[in-house]
This record gives C-alpha cells, sequence and structure tokens, in this order.
C-alpha cells in the first residue's frame, strides 16, 4: 500500500491579484506534492480561493459589480493563470462560492450544533476587515501618518472596527486543554518549532469562545437553522480543507484523502494550529498531520503586500529569468520556515553562479565531451566510487530533510552533486586524459561518473524545475518522464547509454531588473 500525502495551500482570499508571497506558498507545496508523487504515494494537493467576507463585498462594490463578478473575474483572470503560469501541478481546486463547498459547511455546522458547540450570543470586538479577523490588544500597533493618535491592525496599517452583534458562536474556550495535550503528545504538529512555541504561548494564556456569524451583511454561507446570518468568513474558509475531499458527502474519498498537510504563511498558523484543531475535535474527525508555518517573504525589510505597494508579480520575474528559476530561486534562497528577503540582485547573482554557470555549464560540457570523446555513447564502465558516494548521499539528505519539510535543504543536497561533478572535471581535466591513448579507460570512468552525477541531479530537481530536469533526463539518456522516476533511487538509475543533446537551459541575463 502506498504511503497517503495530502498537502494544501491555504485558500488565498481574492480581493485582489496573487503576488510573489502566494507563490512562494504555491511553489512550496507544490514541490512537497511532486517530490511525493515520486516517492509513488498516493498524494493529493489542493488549493483554492476563499470568495466570501466583508472586504470582498466592499471591493465588489468599489469595482461597481456583485461580489460573485467579482471573485469569477480574478479567479479566472489572476489566481487560476498564476498556478499555470508557475507549472503548479495541484490535483484540485476549491472555490468558497462552489455548491460541494456550501453543502460540506452546512453538513459540519449541523454536527457542531448537534454537539452542543454552538450558541447564541452577544459580542462586541475589534474587527480588521483587511485580515477579516478580531483583534485583541496584542494585535494592535499605535498608526503613524493620517491614522496617528489611533491603534491599527499591525499587519495592515489601519484602523480597526468596533463590532456590535448578536451572533452565532463556536465554544473554542473548552479546548485549550485538549490542544495543548495535542501539541505535548505531537511535537511534530505545528512546525517549525518557533511557530509552535507561539501557538501554545497563545492558547496557555486562555481562548475565547468564536463569533462564527456575522448579521450585518450578506456575502457568504447562510447559517443552515437562522439565514439571516452567514458564516464568519474564517470560520468557513478552514472548512474546504474537508468540503474539497467529500466530508459529509462521499465517505470513501473522504477517508482516503483525509488527513492533511496545511502549509501556510506564519501570520495564519493560529488560525490553523488553534481554532482548525479545535474544529475537527468538536466533530469528532481525524486531526491534520502537520500545519507548517512558512516565514515571509520581505521586500526592503516589509513583508510582501498588495496594501504597502510592495507586491510584486510573478511574470515581472519569469518573463526574465524563466518559470523554473523562479521556482529554483525561492527554494533554495530561503530556509524554508523562515523570513526571506527578495532582492533582483540576489536573485540575478544566484541565478548567474547557480544555474547558468553551475547546472547549465556542466551539463553541456559533459555532453559535449560524451559526443566527442565517444560518438554519444556512455561508457559501460564503473562509476567512480567517490562520485556514487555522494550521489547516494545526497539522495538521503534530500529525502530527510523533505520528510522536515526542508525543502531548501533538499535542494541543497541535489546541488551538491553538481557543485562536485564541477570542481571532479576540473581535477580529472578529460580533455587531458583524451589526449593519452593510455589513460582511454580513466576517460571513459570520468564521463561515465559525470553522466551518472547529471542523472541523479536531475531526478533530485524535478519536483523544483521540472521543464529543466526533463530535459537534462533526455540529454544524458534518461527514458520517458523524468517524473515518473522514483526519487528515492535517483542514485540508482540506468538509461539509454547514450547522450543527445541539450539545450541551452540558463542563457546569460544583461538586465535583471525590469524597467518601471
Amino acid at each position: 500500500m502506498p504511503e497517503r500525502f495530502t498537502v494544501t495551500t491555504p485558500i488565498y482570499y481574492v480581493n485582489d491579484v496573487p503576488h510573489i508571497g502566494h507563490a512562494y506558498n504555491e511553489v512550496a507545496t507544490d514541490v512537497l506534492a511532486r517530490w511525493h508523487r515520486m516517492r509513488g504515494d498516493d498524494t493529493w494537493m489542493l488549493t483554492g480561493t476563499d470568495e466570501h467576507g466583508q472586504k470582498i463585498m466592499r471591493t465588489a462594490a468599489a469595482n461597481g459589480v456583485s461580489p460573485q463578478e467579482w471573485t469569477d473575474r480574478l479567479v479566472e483572470s489572476a489566481w487560476i493563470p498564476q498556478l499555470e503560469l508557475l507549472n503548479i501541478a495541484n490535483d484540485d481546486y476549491i472555490r468558497t462560492t462552489s455548491e460541494r463547498h456550501k453543502v460540506g459547511v452546512r453538513i459540519f455546522l449541523e454536527r457542531l450544533k448537534e454537539a452542543g458547540y454552538i450558541y447564541h450570543g452577544e459580542f462586541e470586538g475589534q474587527y480588521c476587515v483587511g485580515c477579516e479577523e478580531y483583534k485583541t490588544a496584542n494585535d494592535l500597533v499605535p498608526g503613524t501618518g493620517e491614522f496617528e493618535g489611533q491603534l491599527v491592525c499591525a499587519i495592515h496599517s489601519r484602523p480597526i472596527e468596533v463590532v456590535r452583534e448578536a451572533n452565532y458562536f463556536f465554544k473554542l474556550s473548552e479546548f485549550g486543554d485538549r490542544l495543548l495535550a495535542l501539541y505535548e503528545e505531537r511535537p511534530d504538529y505545528v512546525q517549525p518549532e518557533h511557530v509552535r512555541n507561539e501557538v501554545r504561548q497563545f492558547v496557555k494564556q486562555g481562548l475565547n469562545d468564536l463569533s462564527i456569524s456575522r448579521n450585518t451583511f450578506d456575502w457568504g454561507i447562510k447559517v443552515p437553522w437562522d439565514e439571516t446570518h452567514v458564516v464568519y468568513v474564517w470560520f468557513e474558509a478552514l472548512l474546504n480543507y474537508i468540503t474539497a475531499n467529500g466530508y459529509g458527502v462521499d465517505d470513501e474519498l473522504f477517508a482516503r484523502r483525509w488527513p492533511a498537510v496545511h502549509i501556510v504563511g506564519k501570520d495564519i498558523a493560529r488560525f490553523h494550529a488553534v481554532i482548525w484543531p479545535a474544529m475537527q475535535m468538536a466533530a469528532g474527525i481525524e486531526i491534520s498531520s502537520h500545519v507548517f508555518g512558512h516565514g515571509w517573504l520581505l521586500v526592503g525589510g516589509e513583508k510582501m503586500s498588495k496594501s504597502k505597494a510592495t507586491g510584486i508579480e510573478p511574470r515581472q520575474i519569469t518573463e526574465v529569468f524563466g518559470v523554473d528559476a523562479f521556482r529554483y530561486y525561492f527554494m533554495s534562497a530561503i530556509a524554508f520556515g523562515s523570513d526571506g528577503s527578495f532582492s533582483w540582485e540576489d536573485l540575478d547573482a544566484r541565478y548567474h553562479a547557480e544555474l547558468a554557470n553551475g547546472l547549465g555549464n556542466l551539463a553541456s560540457r559533459v555532453i559535449a565531451m560524451v559526443h566527442k570523446y565517444c560518438d554519444g555513447v556512455v561508457p559501460e564502465v564503473a562509476v567512480d566510487a567517490d562520485i556514487l558516494a555522494l550521489t547516494t548521499d545526497a539522495v538521503g539528505r534530500a529525502e530527510r530533510a523533505i520528510d522536515r519539510f526542508a525543502i531548501d535543504e533538499a535542494v541543497d543536497a541535489a546541488m551538491s552533486i553538481v557543485e562536485r561533478l564541477n570542481g571532479y572535471i576540473t581535477e580529472q581535466a578529460p580533455w587531458v586524459l583524451a589526449k593519452d591513448e593510455a589513460q582511454r579507460d580513466r576517460l571513459a570512468a570520468v564521463l561515465a561518473s559525470n553522466v551518472h552525477g547529471i542523472g541523479a541531479a536531475a531526478i533530485l530537481l524535478a519536483p523544483v524545475m521540472p521543464e529543466t530536469a526533463q530535459k537534462l533526463w533526455a540529454a544524458v539518456g534518461g527514458e520517458g518522464d523524468v517524473l515518473a522516476q522514483r526519487i528515492q533511487a535517483a542514485h540508482e538509475w540506468q538509461g539509454t547509454g547514450r547522450v543527445t543533446t541539450v539545450p541551452p537551459l540558463f542563457p546569460r541575463i544583461e538586465q535583471a531588473q525590469p524597467a518601471s
């Protein structure tokens, strides 16, 4: 039986077009899904869009269209095209305006109500429309500029609104001890450690019941037993992870696909590691496998944000460097789980040093030498022991890194093969060996070792750079689709015994940053 690996992105809020902060999350989740598919695991990747809430309603009104027209327009013109642009191989796409989501949400709510976890009560709170979230005093900071003298949301830098409503509540306060026990019993449930510590500290301070409905606007899913209320956008959005895979409708599908791994930004880890598991406990379903809260992309020291004019659209980068280089850069340059700073200068430097001069140059040199010295036939001789040991070690390191969600370390393991082979070629100087008939056997071993290393690296890099990896794979005589290879056996690959040709993989770029 194959292992199950269900992995999700958050569903992205469609009030605006996506930027590279969203793309970072999508690519990371896609890399994990592709890796597990190559292991032979029963893999399912879910992404989608969050389309309800007050902010969507206001944005749609400001643009003179209905909320449904606004969300349809953005999903079709921006969000799905971004997945296609970045070569994201998601298995499913959930929209919170879809009927299957609405059906699942209603079933879930009815079950929670029957179990006694929902009640009606009065509420007053400080609400950030940008976050669609009620804020505590710790979430607010003094405003600056036009908002000086006011408290503002620490994320959006805009004033909060005081909301007074009679709403339905979820008894979140009853789950504090059970959540703390979950974190204790499953220390890898919330990752990385600094996010887990923050979540645990938040729960230790005590939990308040959660208002899960609104009655001052109607853009949302109606509460089944009281259609004057719509479900709080965050509460119903979290349910996408189960409504997409048959919850309450298709028990067989749900059993196959659940539980899931959630890859989210650290700023929404609290929702996923506190509210969401409490909801699962209340409904009596199995708790998610993991919640991984990755860091932010920073531009000029600030979190990537459209509202702060630091948003960069992925196409601005891919049009210059290509899609695979985009994917490679963000998966390798930032320790997954930590904040990372983006700059055009760093991207340009890594592109030329690691991809153009490193991987691309290695492949073109080796393949050219096999053609020149062996008529394109890979010598049938033993691979040098140290190169075989290198690829074996790289595969093991990459596999262990993926199990810890350390994507950057997995990429580093793959690129360690490339780095070593470039040094190996310099040391062995096959162009010198080729001039001495007595060194023909040594030349054969050097060339065979290089081809072996490139093939192994191509397999390991396939989840990150699928198009580039396929070109490398075909060039060194790999058969079929590189993504169909078993990644845990990359060091044992066998090819046709002939190299073909490799196109220029990473051409030099003269002007890295597009003109403003």
